[in-house]
């Protein structure tokens, strides 16, 4: 069934009145006063409800208490649910988005700006699942393959491969990154691991553990689709509150990994959790999310750790223009004290004209 319809759940005649002409000329429109009426709306007509407007305040059940039971029954993963309030609380806005909700549309209304939540809501909705319906028929083949001839690993790298990509693809569009991104990170982690591995051999790396880091360290960020766009697009600099909701993108993106990302190749999936989590810790033990010290971080978070750091400094983003690859190196070696370990430093000191060529190489369009 085609979801075609947007349920408005609102105890204000007028301002659902505005809604519903808003969006009567593209989608169908079903209206509840309060949220028990809703949520029997949204049961029985489920399959074609494209995308909830929800009040924070009616009678009957309030706004949380009806997005209390629909992420009970994981209705909030399965449909776009935008909350519609008259107030300014970074509270309320951080509360919401902890209940699952993908946006917010502010009283009172401005016609475009709500036609647009509205839109990007629904479309990265659509993709979400479209891209899980993918996930999950790559998942059922894989299964299926187990037992197949050996000549046939090689394509089930591939589709790890594919997913990876796809998944850091979004990750890049949500943060306005470029395609070269990624790219990049893969690439710089290559270099700089190969570099260890040559002057520090107690770290035990392989060139096979290095591609796996590799494509591992594509995911780094997944866990910023779980950031909201208000936050995460910003362009002046974010409220401690902010911050903290920014930092927590390294604990969620190791819950997406562990809950949502299945890969086949168990090495690749250890370092994509792990590195998802741990590239914000520093060697001084003045990280997060867990405040590891010295080589209590692994030596893939490590590598991911100084390569992000690099590609941030050369890259241009909505909050600083790009830095030339000098200052990004003096700014590595000696701006971040206890961020990183000697050993680290001295390996990529060894490997700075080639970070340098990569750039150049893989360098963001104007």
């Amino acid at each position: 069934m085609k979801r075609d319809t947007i349920l408005i759940f609102e105890d204000n005649e007028i301002d659902r009145g505005i809604l519903s002409e808003l969006f009567r000329a593209d989608y169908k429109i079903m209206e509840a006063a309060n949220g028990k009426e809703g949520i029997r709306l949204l049961s029985n007509h489920f399959a074609s409800i494209a995308v909830v407007l929800l009040d924070n305040m009616m009678p009957v059940m309030s706004g949380f208490e009806v997005l209390d039971r629909l992420k009970g029954k994981n209705i909030t993963g399965k449909i776009p649910v935008i909350m519609v309030t008259g107030e300014n609380s970074p509270e309320l806005e951080k509360k919401g988005y902890e209940y699952g909700i993908v946006s917010y549309i502010k009283k009172p209304y401005q016609p475009e700006v709500v036609k647009q939540v509205v839109s990007n809501a629904v479309g990265w909705f659509r993709y979400k699942m479209q891209l899980e319906a993918v996930i999950k028929k790559q998942n059922i083949s894989i299964q299926k393959r187990n037992d197949v001839l050996r000549g046939q690993a090689k394509k089930l790298n591939e589709v790890n491969e594919t997913i990876i990509d796809s998944l850091s693809n979004i990750v890049e569009f949500r943060n306005l990154e470029s395609k070269q991104h990624v790219k990049r990170i893969r690439e710089y982690t290559l270099c700089l691991g190969k570099s260890i591995m040559k002057l520090f051999p107690e770290y035990e790396l392989t060139q096979k553990k290095l591609i796996q880091i590799g494509w591992a360290a594509s995911l780094h960020d997944i866990g910023k689709i779980a950031i909201p766009d208000t936050i995460i697009r910003k362009p002046g600099k974010l409220t401690p509150d902010e911050y903290e909701y920014v930092k927590s993108h390294t604990t969620k993106g190791a819950e997406i990994i562990q809950e949502t990302v299945h890969l086949s190749d168990m090495a690749v999936y250890e370092y994509a959790y792990d590195i998802a989590r741990h590239h914000h810790e520093k060697y001084d033990g003045n990280g997060y999310p867990d405040g590891l010290k010295g080589d209590e971080i692994s030596i893939a978070a490590q590598i991911v750790s100084l390569v992000d750091v690099y590609d941030a400094l050369t890259s241009k983003r909505v909050y600083k223009v790009a830095y030339g690859p000098d200052k990004a190196y003096q700014m590595l070696v000696n701006g971040h004290g206890g961020a990183f370990s000697p050993k680290l430093l001295k390996a990529f000191a060894e490997v700075r004209e080639e970070f340098e060529s990569l750039l150049e190489k893989y360098h963001d369009e104007d």
